[in-house]
């Protein structure tokens, strides 16, 4: 396999002779200067503190739970806004696309997650667009142009909550400064300062993603409450939900909670980062290789001890529960598809509503109705009970779960070289096979191969060889977006990442 590091995807940076003070709003760069300069050091040591934690998991010392504390032993509650207790489906995707924010918006969910980070490509020109459509949408004033039906279309008036996912603490912003500054930080700080928060319906609601640690909260807790405090707001202003992605962080859940109580509204489980992150943090484990991914059921114990524990702990601090994506979308062209897609929608809701969940993400406006009927009306909060195992094991064997093929890894290969094309082109997130594949899921491909030559299953010729095969296909098939040079780049890059371990989430 290559290793040519010049493969691997470039970090996100501004532009040759771009200038913050002369290319972001008047007085940007003095608001985010502070701001930078107070939070950007405690965003590169969580960085690095989770490169240890990794590494120490990779040598056998695995994630646990914490030691009792206030966070699990005293009685504490948020105060839950009366504007979101019903969320039983949160419709979310890419907020570079104009037309597809829009149509979240119109479409009768409770709430939307307008998002900056995996199904956006992260590239600078994509990261700005994506904030100005987050600011129109926020205010009600985003349109499109419908080519089909010809016409401007506009936000119909709803009660839908908006919430905007910004990068992670993983990662970096370059070029805005000249050294590098946090991304999440950048994101968080120029959505705040365009917008004016008496024109918003509801406070400013943040998804926060890629958590791993408790006290990566604390960072969220200051940076809300510093930013909030700039415009002239009380402390707690800014509301949140946070995603369960990473092993080490479903150990923490309640800590992290409590750190910021002021501001969380609830835990939602990213399921396909955290399947990844599974990988990855038992990535040397020859017992804990996983099978194809499309042959893994739903309801599989290490996501369903997880998808029960999560809603045990939120709703006894009065937090909503919200369950993942189902990637199977359905079609308006193939009938067959379209009826498959949508029964599995439905026994995947129902199976996150029996485990106490309070909502789930859906990425279609056709899986609305089918999502929401699945969960009871406004949520599930008055099922806690105390006495819930607080402890439940997270790493159950996967000895027996699916199936695991030449064809599985053939298809993770292809999966690889199709998303990475669609991402060098733009789109952060791509429909494939009628599943919809974004950054979590082609981590998890990789990982999964990376997986399978580690532990003898396949070789690195093999691979290489299933990636040579498939690459001549899709560039045979003319179907695929952008040319066979972004095809070849793709496969360089994806089968680079793969060679060199990298598998944080970029």
């Amino acid at each position: 396999m290559s290793t040519a590091q010049s493969a691997l995807p470039p970090m996100s940076s501004a532009p040759a002779g771009f200038s913050i003070e002369r290319d972001l709003p008047e007085g940007f760069a003095a608001f985010y200067r502070a701001l930078h300069e107070r939070f950007t050091p405690r965003q590169q040591a969580f960085a690095a503190a989770r490169k240890a934690v990794m590494a120490a998991s990779q040598a056998g010392n695995l994630p646990t739970y914490l030691a009792p504390s206030p966070a699990t032993t005293e009685p504490w509650k948020i105060d839950l806004p009366s504007w979101v207790r019903d969320q039983r489906n949160q419709m979310t995707g890419p907020a570079d696309e104009a037309d597809l924010v829009v149509k979240m918006l119109n479409s009768g969910a409770p709430g939307v997650m307008l998002d900056l980070e995996d199904s956006m490509a992260n590239d600078w020109d994509h990261t700005l667009l994506g904030v100005r459509n987050v600011v129109a949408a926020l205010y009600g004033e985003l349109t499109y142009e419908d080519a089909k039906r010809g016409g401007t279309i506009g936000i119909k008036s709803s009660s839908t909550v908006t919430f905007t996912r910004v990068r992670g603490l993983h990662l970096s912003q370059a070029g805005v400064l000249p050294e590098l500054t946090s991304a999440s930080l950048f994101d968080l700080a120029l959505l705040v300062y365009h917008l004016d928060f008496k024109k918003l319906k509801h406070p400013l609601c943040i998804y926060i993603p890629k958590t791993e640690a408790a006290d990566e909260a604390l960072l969220w807790r200051d940076m809300f409450a510093t930013l909030a405090q700039l415009k002239g707001e009380k402390a707690d202003y800014i509301k949140c939900m946070a995603l369960c992605e990473a092993h080490s962080f479903a150990f923490q859940l309640e800590e992290f909670a409590y750190n910021l109580r002021d501001h969380v509204i609830g835990l939602d489980l990213g399921r396909w980062d955290y399947m990844a992150s599974l990988i990855h943090f038992n990535l040397n484990d020859p017992a804990w290789v996983l099978p194809d991914r499309n042959t893994i059921p739903h309801d599989v114990p290490f996501f369903q001890n997880l998808r029960t524990l999560i809603p045990s702990i939120c709703h006894k601090h009065g937090m909503l529960a919200i369950g993942g994506m189902t990637a199977l979308f359905p079609s308006r062209e193939d009938s067959e598809l379209n009826d498959r897609a949508l029964k599995a929608l439905a026994v995947d809701k129902k199976n996150e509503a029996t485990c106490l969940m309070d909502g789930a993400w859906t990425g279609h406006p056709d899986q609305n109705a089918i999502a929401v009927a699945q969960f009871p009306q406004p949520n599930q909060l008055a099922s806690y009970r105390d006495g819930y195992d607080a402890h439940p094991d997270l790493r159950p064997s996967v000895v027996g779960v699916g199936k695991t093929t030449v064809d599985g890894t053939r298809e993770a290969v292809r999966t690889v070289i199709r998303y990475r094309n669609g991402y060098i082109n733009g789109k952060g997130a791509s429909l494939l096979d009628g599943f919809m594949e974004d950054l979590a899921t082609d981590r998890i491909y990789r990982l999964m191969i990376a997986q399978r030559i580690k532990h003898g299953i396949t070789t690195a010729a093999a691979v290489s060889a299933l990636f040579d095969e498939e690459l001549e296909k899709l560039i045979a098939s003319g179907k695929e977006a952008g040319t066979a040079q972004t095809l070849r780049e793709a496969r360089t890059t994806g089968e680079a990442m793969i060679a060199q371990g990298a598998f944080d989430p970029v």
